[in-house]
C-alpha cells in the first residue's frame, strides 16, 4: 500500500465559489477516490485562503471584520463541497492561529535565519486580483491578463524571498522523475511553460507588505511593522496542518507519502518554483507532483458577472435534483485535465439525457425488470462476452497518467456497448436458463461499469450496486476480475437512477 497526500489550492473567500472552484475540487476529488479504490492510503486537503488585500478591502466595503467576512464565506465553500461530495479529510483555514499559524511562523524565522530573506525598497506594479506584483512582460496593454485591470503602482518597503538564487536548483529538480527526488508537472505541457519562465530569469519574490498596506495577515517575526504576503503564508499551509517545524510534525504524510498538489495553470509557476525552493531552502522534501488544469469558460466565453454568463454551482446542481453526479461527470468527460473545458447548459443537458439517463439508467433499468420475471435470480456468468475485453487494463493506465477523460470515457463505452449487446442478442425473445445466463452477463457488465464510475459519480455508483444487491468497495482488489463476485446469487429492485429533466 502505498501513501498519498492530495490537496488542492485554497480558495480565496472574498466571495461565494464559482464554477471554478467546483471543477478543482472534483478533479482532486476524483484522483482522491482512485488512490482509495486501487488501494493507497489517502489524506485529502482543501481549504481557504484567509489573508490579503482583497479580504481587507472586500471587509471593509461592507462594513465588517475580516474575521468576520471569512467566518461568514468560508462556510460557504464547506458547504459547497459537501453538495458535490467531495470526500476531503481536512479543511484548512489560514486565520486559524492554533493550526496554521506556528509553520507558517517558524518558516519565515528559518528563512530569515539562513539568509533567504532580504528587506530592500521596491517600486512595482501590484495587481490586487492576483495578489501579486507583476513585470511589464506579464501585461497586455498594460492590463492584468486574468483579471483585465490595470496594477496598481506601489512604492513600499518589503522582505523578499531570494528565488533569483534558487534557478539552478529549480532546473535540475523539475528535470528528474519523483521517484529520483524530482517534481513532476503534469500534463507535460504545463512544465515547458515552467522552464521557460526560468529561462527567462527568476525575480526575487515580495514576501511581505507595510502593515500600513495590509494589516490582515500573519505578522512578520521581529518586525513589527510589516506583514506577511500571501506565498509564506498561503503555500505553508500544505505542511501546517502536519505540524512541521513545530514539535507536532506528522511527516508520514509528507516525507513518507507522495504528494500531488492540484492547482490552477495561473498559480503554477508560484507551486513549480516559489514553493519547492523555500522547501529546499529549510530542509524540507519537495512534493512528488503538480497537476494543473485549465479555466473554465461559459457558452464559448469567459465568465463574468458584466456580460451575465456566470454559472453558480448551486443553479446546477439545483437543475439536477440536488444530485452532484450530472456535473462531476460532465466536467471529468467533457473537460480534459490540463486543458481549458467549456460549461454549456444545452450540452450538459444533451450528456444527462443520452449518456446517463438513457445509456445507464435505462440499461440497469432493462436488464434488472427482464431479470425481475424470472424471479431476480441470477444464472452463470460464463465468460467475458467480449464486453469486457481489456477495459480495466485501459482503465488503471489512464487513471495512473492522470488522463482522466479517458478513464471515464471507458466506464460510457462498457454502457454503449451493453446497450448493443441487449439489442442485438434480444433477451426477451429467450426463455430458460439461455434468457437468464445473459441478462446475467449483463448485469455482470453493469457491476463493471458501477466500478469504474466510483472515482467520478459515488453516489450513482453506490445506486447501481445496490439495485445489483451489492455493495460499493472499498478497494478494487478481487473485483476487476469477470464473475468476481461468487456470492452473487440475486438482484435487488429497480429504481430510476435518472429522472427526466422538467
Amino acid at each position: 500500500m502505498s501513501r498519498q497526500y492530495i490537496n488542492t489550492a485554497i480558495d480565496y473567500p472574498n466571495a461565494a465559489p464559482h464554477m471554478g472552484h467546483a471543477m478543482e475540487k472534483i478533479l482532486a476529488d476524483v484522483c482522491a477516490r482512485w488512490f482509495r479504490l486501487r488501494g493507497d492510503e489517502v489524506r485529502f486537503q482543501v481549504g481557504t485562503d484567509e489573508h490579503g488585500i482583497k479580504i481587507q478591502r472586500t471587509a471593509e466595503k461592507e462594513g465588517v471584520t475580516p474575521q468576520e467576512l471569512v467566518d461568514r464565506n468560508a462556510v460557504l465553500f464547506k458547504d459547497l463541497f459537501d453538495k458535490l461530495n467531495i470526500s476531503y479529510d481536512f479543511f484548512v483555514r489560514t486565520s486559524n492561529k492554533k493550526i496554521h499559524y506556528p509553520t507558517v511562523l517558524e518558516m519565515w524565522k528559518k528563512l530569515a535565519k539562513d539568509g533567504w530573506l532580504e528587506k530592500r525598497s521596491y517600486t512595482g506594479l501590484y495587481c490586487v486580483g492576483c495578489e501579486e506584483f507583476k513585470t511589464k512582460r506579464d501585461l497586455e496593454d498594460g492590463m492584468c491578463v486574468n483579471h483585465k485591470k490595470a496594477p496598481e503602482e506601489v512604492k513600499e518597503e518589503n522582505w523578499f524571498f531570494r528565488l533569483s538564487d534558487r534557478s539552478d536548483y529549480l532546473k535540475e529538480l523539475l528535470s528528474k522523475k519523483p521517484e529520483d527526488g524530482g517534481y513532476k508537472v503534469v500534463p507535460e505541457f504545463r512544465s515547458k511553460e515552467v522552464f521557460s519562465f526560468i529561462e527567462q530569469g527568476l525575480p526575487d519574490v515580495s514576501f511581505s507588505r507595510p502593515k500600513s498596506t495590509l494589516y490582515w495577515g500573519v505578522p512578520v517575526p521581529d518586525d513589527k511593522d510589516q506583514v506577511m504576503y500571501v506565498w509564506c503564508d498561503n503555500l505553508t499551509n500544505y505542511i501546517s496542518t502536519l505540524g512541521y517545524l513545530t514539535d507536532k510534525e506528522d511527516k508520514k504524510w509528507w516525507d513518507d507519502a507522495e504528494v500531488t498538489h492540484v492547482i490552477g495553470k495561473d498559480i503554477t509557476r508560484f507551486h513549480a518554483l516559489n514553493w519547492p525552493a523555500m522547501l529546499d531552502c529549510v530542509g524540507i522534501k519537495t512534493p512528488d507532483r503538480l497537476l494543473v488544469h485549465g479555466f473554465l469558460t461559459s457558452e464559448g466565453e469567459k465568465m463574468s458577472k458584466s456580460t451575465g454568463n456566470v454559472v453558480v454551482p448551486d443553479e446546477v446542481l439545483e437543475k439536477f435534483g440536488g444530485d452532484p453526479d450530472p456535473l462531476r461527470f460532465y466536467l471529468s468527460h467533457e473537460v480534459p485535465v490540463g486543458r481549458d473545458g467549456d460549461f454549456s447548459w444545452d450540452r450538459i443537458e444533451k450528456l444527462y439525457d443520452s449518456k446517463l439517463r438513457n445509456d445507464l439508467g435505462n440499461l440497469l433499468n432493462r436488464v434488472l425488470v427482464l431479470l425481475k420475471k424470472e424471479r431476480g435470480k441470477l444464472g452463470d456468468f460464463g465468460s467475458d462476452p467480449k464486453l469486457l475485453g481489456d477495459k480495466w487494463k485501459k482503465y488503471q493506465e489512464s487513471m495512473n497518467a492522470f488522463r482522466l477523460e479517458d478513464g471515464v470515457s471507458l466506464a460510457v463505452e462498457l454502457a454503449t456497448e451493453c446497450n448493443q449487446f441487449i439489442d442485438k442478442n434480444k433477451p426477451w425473445e429467450l426463455k430458460g436458463d439461455e434468457k437468464i445466463n445473459l441478462l446475467t452477463q449483463l448485469a455482470e457488465a453493469l457491476r463493471h461499469v458501477a466500478l469504474m464510475l466510483l472515482p467520478f459519480t459515488p453516489g450513482t455508483s453506490e445506486r447501481i450496486l445496490k439495485q445489483l444487491d451489492l455493495k460499493a468497495p472499498a478497494t478494487l482488489e478481487g473485483k476487476t476480475d469477470w464473475g468476481a463476485e461468487k456470492s452473487w446469487k440475486k438482484v435487488g429492485e429497480a429504481e430510476i437512477l435518472f429522472e427526466p429533466l422538467e
